[in-house]
């Protein structure tokens, strides 16, 4: 398990213990974390689950994933990650990820 911190579109944190060989986007959805919409849940093929990485050590992104960040609603950064493609293990924990204002 893994302690990952969500930063709402509004600014409030939320702090969870999140399983491991979950997605960080199941985490969120499964609290009811705003701003998460995951449409396709978990598919990567529709880019509403799109975070921010503030903090924390990730993988690359796979072309797939690439492929799918040209399609966010908010301005793609250089840390944008779909959060659906980030799997939780010990290397995530201490994870910080920002909610972008909108998913659409």
């Amino acid at each position: 398990m893994a302690k990952i911190t969500y930063i709402e579109p509004g600014g409030q944190r939320q702090e969870l213990v999140v399983p491991d060989g979950w997605s960080v986007m199941e985490g969120a959805i499964d609290k009811g974390i705003e701003g998460i919409v995951a449409q396709c849940g978990g598919g990567c093929s529709c880019a509403t689950c799109h975070v921010y990485v503030v903090s924390g050590a990730v993988d690359e992104p796979d072309e797939a994933e690439l492929e799918m960040l040209e399609l966010v609603a908010a301005e793609r950064k250089p840390n944008s990650r779909l959060s659906c493609q980030l799997e939780v293990g010990p290397r995530l924990d201490g994870l910080v990820v920002q909610i972008p204002d909108t998913q659409y």
